[in-house]
């Protein structure tokens, strides 16, 4: 099934809005085991029916978002009426049913918002429960060639979701005839690069019949996408953890921050952090997963040197003789942060970040890392010469690495 996606809003293509619809719906899709095979985002305008015009000749289905709302230029509706050759009329049920939406919260309704119910002859109203703008689809044939689906959706995010599971979902299923749907599965790896990854994995992988194979890389993470039968899916991920299943996160969405707290908590542990270049990067990512408070009391940012010695009990001699980008600090960061916290786990992060403070002996993305545990501390130097802000990233990423696998050999 050929499906296209068009995002309407002048605010999309100004930036004022982040346009998430596309990543979002390619997700869902690909559940129901459907590919987006286009998507498109023009401003609101005319613009909106030139690109139906063009969508609906090439695909099968076009899911369209935004511009269903009550103002002047939201002329969504209008556009695909023109596109399909068919005439706008009022729908009852949407009537009844924005009416409802207002009366529930005690506010008018003003005439500008009957446009809201006005629907295409022969097109379906789709319930929209968490706002006023119903959405609407034409079945294929509706209005004779083209022969495309179109489906009308809110823009909002609260709308949209709620709309396209309960009533996108459904026709889509019946539309495609899809009976055996292939699985997905994305195993996300961390501290390998793509290159490598791939260079000694590919080969491999493409000998394991009815596997499809896909790669995605960020920041200090790949994730390794198989699509096909659990019996394909099995085989590539059997690859995969033998050649790399030290790096191996997770298979099931979550971030490196999530299975980190995750862990913590099953392993009935602790932590906190000791953070200097990253400025609390680490701790924020931590905090940012529901459930962060039953292994994370607190953390420390001790930027300046005086804030290392003062809160972590870090020597002035140590910092005078090594410098305090350095292991010896790292180790007694994360040493002293795990005594004054009386935590099981603690992770220290000290570096240069840039663009200045940087030597010939240390140059700009040096960073040392520490990880103590009751029954050690252990250090490391890297460098990873990027932007301020990725190398911030980047060393909050590998902290968190360092957390997840000194939980997995306690050892």
């Amino acid at each position: 099934m050929r499906i296209e996606i068009i995002n309407t809003g002048t605010e999309l293509l100004l930036g004022s809005t982040r346009n998430t619809h596309g990543t979002w719906m390619g997700q869902e899709l690909v559940k129901l085991g459907l590919r987006v095979q286009r998507q498109t985002t023009v401003p609101d305008g005319v613009a909106i029916e030139h690109a139906l015009s063009e969508a609906t000749k090439r695909a099968d289905v076009v899911l369209v978002t935004g511009g269903l709302g009550p103002t002047s230029d939201d002329i969504t509706r209008e556009a695909t009426a023109r596109v399909l050759g068919v005439d706008l009329m009022e729908d009852e049920a949407a009537l009844r049913a924005l009416k409802a939406f207002f009366e529930k919260r005690k506010k008018p309704m003003v005439d500008a918002n009957l446009k809201q119910a006005q629907n295409l002859v022969g097109a379906d109203s789709l319930a929209n429960p968490n706002g006023t703008a119903p959405g609407i689809y034409a079945p294929p044939r509706l209005g004779g060639e083209p022969s495309c689906a179109v489906f009308l959706l809110p823009g909002p995010p609260r709308e949209l979701y709620p709309m396209f599971r309960d009533e996108v979902v459904p026709r889509l299923k019946a539309l495609g005839g899809v009976e055996v749907i292939d699985s997905v599965r994305e195993l996300k790896f961390v501290g390998i690069g793509e290159s490598e990854f791939q260079d000694r994995l590919d080969a491999h992988l493409a000998r394991v019949e009815g596997l499809e194979v896909g790669y995605c890389a960020r920041l200090g993470e790949l994730d390794l996408r198989l699509i096909g039968s659990e019996e394909a899916i099995a085989g590539g991920r059997k690859l995969a953890e033998e050649m790399f299943g030290d790096f191996l996160v997770c298979d099931d969405g979550a971030s490196l921050e999530e299975v980190v707290v995750r862990s913590l908590a099953e392993a009935g542990k602790t932590l906190v952090t000791a953070e200097s270049c990253t400025g609390g990067m680490i701790a924020n990512r931590i905090t940012d997963v529901s459930g962060a408070s039953a292994v994370f009391g607190y953390g420390f940012v001790t930027y300046s040197n005086s804030s290392k010695v003062e809160q972590l009990g870090v020597s002035e001699e140590s910092i005078e003789k090594y410098g305090a980008v350095s292991e010896e600090v790292a180790r007694e960061m994360a040493s002293g942060a795990l005594e004054v916290s009386g935590a099981d786990l603690a992770v220290s992060v000290t570096g240069i970040a840039g663009p200045t403070g940087a030597c010939e002996e240390k140059p700009v993305g040096t960073v040392c890392l520490g990880i103590a545990t009751e029954k050690g501390v252990l250090s490391y130097r890297e460098l990873h010469p990027r932007s301020r802000q990725d190398f911030k990233l980047q060393v909050s990423q590998r902290a968190l690495d360092l957390i997840r696998r000194a939980l997995r050999s306690p050892e």
